[in-house]
């Protein structure tokens, strides 16, 4: 999120701009940014659903002496994200000392104008932004490094192919469209609607796609979103669905049902995965866990924050809702 870009439509929608820096990591020969270890950075905030995405990744491949990670404030500040020396934040950038996260882009770009997001994947050798854009730095983390990876971590050699396998591409990309377009910015489109016709229009959107979810884990009966193996579908919805019984219902008013009292099969993988249930944990390999439990319990401050400053123009009083009392339940005995 940024302080310098509108976030509404004219109808009061909640629109995203597009990240803006889109280049990759790659082992071809000439390319402009190969693999190699410590010269990459990535930079999080930990409320952020897009930049939790990288973490579970970086966690899942191991890759924590190869791309380093720094931590931002959990909160937006007047500028947007920044370091603070709080709650585990970098008391400032290690690279160059900068204050906020807007510094780093400026210093990519001098005459930028976009949004200063996270996640952010910096190149430390040539100082400069390489991609801000987290679905596809997902997919760089879980490939890009894999010649400097041990045989067991590496894509190929994992169940059915990796996170984002050859042979089912075509469905994984579907699936993530409309989940994305409907659940993991739907959300969004909700919470952050300043008019009733606005937030009117998404709210059937998203628990129909909840819908469809449920169904689809109901009818398959396996542990992941398309079968016995681990995608980044199930990455990409984790992250706002281990958001949803608490900040996107207490914050956003998506309270039309809850997923722990309306979705079981939703539910139950929800907490597999946040908790290494025994169906998935050689593929999970605590990643989920580790990236959530440290954090989870500020998500809904931050989208309280964030939302009365995008919907409320930061008038009038700042609220911020207590509960669940659970914010993961624990999973039922037999699958733990």
């Amino acid at each position: 999120m940024t302080t310098t870009t509108s976030y509404q439509a004219a109808d009061g929608s909640f629109v995203r701009p597009d990240s803006e820096f889109r280049q990759t990591i790659s082992s071809e020969p000439g390319a402009r940014y190969p693999p190699e270890k410590g010269r990459y950075a990535l930079y999080f905030a930990p409320g952020c659903p897009w930049a939790h995405r990288t973490l579970i990744v970086r966690k899942l491949k191991g890759l924590d002496d190869i791309v380093d990670l720094y931590q931002l404030h959990s909160f937006m500040g007047p500028e947007g994200w920044y370091f603070s020396g709080e709650g585990g934040s970098l008391p400032k950038d290690p690279l160059y000392g900068f204050t906020k996260l807007k510094e780093l882009y400026f210093k990519a770009n001098p005459n930028y104008t976009g949004r200063y997001t996270v996640p952010v994947l910096w190149d430390k050798k040539t100082g400069t932004l390489v991609n801000n854009e987290s679905s596809e730095i997902i997919r760089i983390l879980a490939s890009a490094f894999d010649s400097l990876l041990p045989e067991a971590r590496r894509e190929a050699n994992q169940p059915g192919g990796g996170l984002y396998p050859a042979a089912q591409r075509a469905e994984i990309d579907a699936l993530n469209d409309w989940v994305y377009a409907t659940v993991n910015n739907g959300v969004y489109k909700i919470g952050f609607a300043t008019a009733q016709a606005a937030y009117d229009e998404h709210v059937p959107a998203l628990f129909a796609s909840l819908d469809r979810l449920e169904a689809q884990l109901a009818a398959h009966g396996k542990p992941f979103l398309l079968g016995d193996a681990l995608t980044e579908a199930d990455v990409r919805l984790y992250t706002t669905l281990v958001r949803f019984d608490s900040a996107y219902a207490a914050v956003f008013q998506c309270t039309l049902r809850s997923i722990r009292h309306d979705y079981p099969h939703l539910h139950l993988w929800l907490r597999c995965l946040y908790w290494d249930g025994a169906a998935v944990r050689d593929q999970t390999r605590g990643a989920f866990h580790a990236t959530t439990a440290p954090y989870i319990g500020h998500y809904i401050e931050g989208y309280a924050r964030s939302r009365h400053k995008v919907v409320f123009k930061e008038q009038g009083p700042l609220i911020i809702p207590t509960g669940p009392a659970q914010l993961i339940e624990p999973l039922p005995k037999g699958e733990d």
